[in-house]
């Protein structure tokens, strides 16, 4: 999903910058800026121009009126919501739809028919609004961990985000995982305590709940006038004003002064803010030291610097279900959330051993682009990207890195939802999207004058598969486009055939992750498929060392197949980056030095299936000590062979376990139910980590084998009356449990003499 905004900051300021040139020399158009429906030239003529300019560049205003910012939450948090009032009070749409609506549109983020029937967002959409004069260009993400690569991609290429909390639910959660993906991409952040005219609602709970589980220095920026169904508006604690919202869809902002009654509340929360911001940041600290009176706009200044060094986390309060607190909201994105050019990125120079370079940025520069999403559209593959230096333009030829090839720009556009505007040229710090340019996801676009590529994305090791297969022979084509298609578009979802069943499995994040696209599959693509039993990633490892000496000989007329491979097996160091590694010890020439990679390959190929399970084998390091040739006989398949058979000869005196990925789970019950649903996780063979009370609730974390967590849901549910929720993530793999061993070897014997 990406965001999009307009090319240009609508500002007639632009033309202050344009200089005439007399009509006999002919101007060279440096930048062309979109103002509404005409265009407006910003010409250079030679060097009094540039004098002018460079005092301030042209593009400068425009680059600090812009904001890439994500809206990220735990699952009904209301980002969704949060996203449509964005866009009604900029004008970008015209009636505000909800997520389930009983109309039957449903929000203009969720476009996919899949997304406005479950109430869930499972794509991350961009749009682009203008807020003040600033253009923002907003992303919606997914809250379901199932679809976390939707949120990785997202914050990967932005330069600021919003964390919605719910402010009965507190910090839940995903709301964790968003959070520890925030801080991967070093992204800065506001904190929206959403919900606030729910029963239950306690936005100091959430606060202080931010502080203690996401590590936040945070303080809030506002004080509700009102709680639950009396939630009337806000108080805002750096310019202390009172805000109200009238109006049908409250959108009409009322300033009036600091209520007499909330005056005192008002005193102590904008000095605990002002403390708290003091902390991090020396300037203000030394005002706040020196009992200086702090103007709004000192502490406003104090804010933003801390904001954007990633040390304090403002907090917003409202409810974007009522209408209430978007617009300041929207404030505190201009205010406090960075530009462009205040976000440092850097790129891989490929030409000096991967150095890292600091981009400035700026659209002066060479053209330095992340393509960062991918989706297939009715006009083929479009490819979102993020513009981080230079300007990219229709019918330009561009690099692409990672492959060498040069592509030609045939269309550029700005995404709404599923809706796109054609533009002519794109900027630095802007995220647009390019049809028909053949590309990976996380590969680097450049001009050609340099070698640069952007840093990848984090994305986690798919959890879980299924079985699957077209229910008519005929439909195997547009099936195997669906695959193609979702496996380009999602990097966490990877199809791959199992050689002895024939069968085609698809691997993803969770049981929603799948099932979501097995309905895609269906209607997007006319394919009825059927599914077989979720199957566990298992893996398998060593755990000693064990040696190996294999001689494969064949001989059978003709040239003959010669090779003999010695060394041996041990497992990595526990927390290794690396799960296969392979040293060639050899010294002198016992093989000669072209077979190694032949030998290598072999010992790879026979890693992928290990003779437990039949799963991978991980975390293993093999070393080649000795071995010999045969003048003639010798060749590379002989060498591979030897590799294989000698990895199977020794495999089982290494004491070989298997691994099962374990989940972290939480699980949030009523606390009349603690005690059955703990003696269930406890059957599952769960450990509990954590037990926490939160009003009547009881909140546990446990990690639990996945192989024992498939239809939890349905259990869950009958054990708590409908009331208890669960959420999990993959955590590890961890070794499995003799009898559980033992079980799986029985069971994966059973199944391949039966077939």
């Amino acid at each position: 999903m990406a965001r999009f905004q307009r090319s240009t900051v609508p500002r007639l300021l632009y033309t202050l910058y344009s200089i005439k040139a007399a009509p006999s020399s002919s101007p060279s158009p440096t930048a062309s800026l979109l103002l509404g429906n005409f265009e407006v030239r910003h010409f250079s003529t030679g060097s009094a121009a540039r004098a002018k300019d460079d005092k301030e560049p042209w593009w400068k205003e425009s680059m600090e009126r812009l904001r890439n910012i994500g809206i990220s939450a735990h699952i009904d948090s209301g980002k969704t919501t949060l996203t449509e009032r964005v866009l009604y009070y900029t004008g970008r749409i015209h009636e505000i739809h909800e997520v389930r609506g009983k109309d039957g549109v449903g929000a203009k983020m969720d476009s996919m028919d899949l997304e406005r029937e479950k109430g869930i967002t499972i794509q991350s959409a961009a749009t682009y609004c203008t807020w003040k004069d600033y253009q923002i260009n907003i992303i919606d993400t997914p809250g379901h961990v199932d679809f976390t690569i939707e949120v990785e991609r997202a914050l990967r290429v932005l330069d600021g985000a919003i964390l919605v909390l719910c402010s009965v639910g507190g910090v839940q959660s995903q709301s964790i995982t968003v959070d520890r993906q925030m801080r991967r991409y070093e992204v800065p952040r506001l904190a929206f305590i959403n919900k606030l005219d729910r029963m239950g609602a306690d936005p100091w709970k959430v606060l202080n709940q931010a502080r203690s589980k996401l590590r936040h220095h945070a303080a809030a920026v506002q004080v509700p006038i009102g709680l639950e169904e009396n939630f009337k508006g806000l108080i805002d604690l750096v310019q202390q004003k009172a805000y109200y919202f009238h109006g049908s869809s409250g959108e009409k902002v009322v300033t009036e002064e600091v209520p007499a009654d909330m005056e005192a509340i008002v005193a102590e929360k904008r000095r605990e803010l002002i403390e708290m911001v003091s902390e991090v940041d020396d300037k203000l600290a030394e005002a706040f030291l020196n009992d200086e009176p702090i103007s709004p706009a000192d502490l406003e200044e104090a804010v933003r610097r801390a904001t954007i060094a990633r040390k304090f986390v403002p907090v917003f309060m409202g409810s974007a279900f009522k209408n209430k607190g978007v617009q300041p909201l929207l404030d505190g994105v201009l205010s406090f959330l960075p530009c462009p050019i205040e976000v440092s990125n850097y790129a891989l120079d490929q030409t000096k051993n991967e150095e890292k370079v600091m981009l400035p940025g700026t659209p002066d520069g060479p053209l330095v682009a992340l393509a960062f999403k991918l989706e297939e559209g009715r006009f083929g593959q479009l490819t979102y990207l993020r513009v981080y230096e230079g300007v990219v333009r229709k019918g330009d030829f561009i690099v692409n890195i990672n492959t060498g090839k040069k592509i030609k720009v045939p269309r550029l556009v700005r995404m709404h939802s599923n809706e796109m505007e054609d533009i002519q040229e794109a900027h630095a710090g802007q995220i647009v999207a390019v049809f028909g340019v053949d590309c990976a996801s996380g590969d680097t676009f450049t001009n050609g004058s340099v070698k640069y590529t952007m840093t990848s994305m984090n994305v986690p090791e798919p959890v879980m598969s299924l079985a699957v297969q077209p229910v008519s022979k005929d439909a195997g084509g547009q099936f195997s486009k669906a695959l193609n298609r979702f496996q380009r578009e999602d990097p966490t979802f990877r199809v791959g055939l199992d050689a002895e069943s024939g069968q085609t499995i698809i691997s993803g994040m969770g049981e929603l992750h799948l099932d979501i696209y097995v309905e895609r599959i269906r209607r997007e693509y006319k394919v009825d498929a059927t599914v077989g039993k979720p199957r566990v990633n298992f893996r398998e490892t060593v755990t000693q060392r064990a040696e190996f000496d294999y001689l494969h000989k064949k001989q059978s007329g003709g040239q003959g197949q010669y090779g003999r491979v010695c060394g041996y097996v041990e497992p990595l160091t526990p927390g290794s980056p690396i799960k296969f590694e392979f040293e060639n010890m050899i010294v002198g020439q016992a093989i000669p030095s072209n077979f190694i990679p032949a030998i290598e390959k072999g010992f790879r190929e026979a890693a992928n299936s290990g003779s437990l399970i039949g799963h991978p084998v991980e975390n293993i390091r093999i070393v080649i000590t000795d071995g010999a040739s045969h003048a003639v006989d010798s060749s590379e398949l002989a060498f591979k062979l030897a590799a294989i058979y000698a990895f199977r000869q020794c495999y089982s005196a290494a004491r070989p376990v298997i691994l099962e990925p374990i989940m972290l789970v939480e699980l949030k019950v009523p606390t009349e139910f603690q005690g059955t649903v703990a003696g269930d996780i406890n059957k599952r063979k769960g450990v509990i980590v954590g037990n926490d009370q939160d009003g009547d609730d009881s909140i546990i974390t446990a990690n639990v084998p996945l192989n024992n967590m498939f239809g939890y849901s349905t259990a869950l549910r009958s054990m708590t009356q409908g009331k208890g929720e669960f959420t999990m993530e993959y955590k590890e793999h961890l070794p499995v449990s003799q009898d559980v061993q033992m079980q799986l070897v029985n069971n994966y014997k059973a199944n391949k003499e039966a077939e």
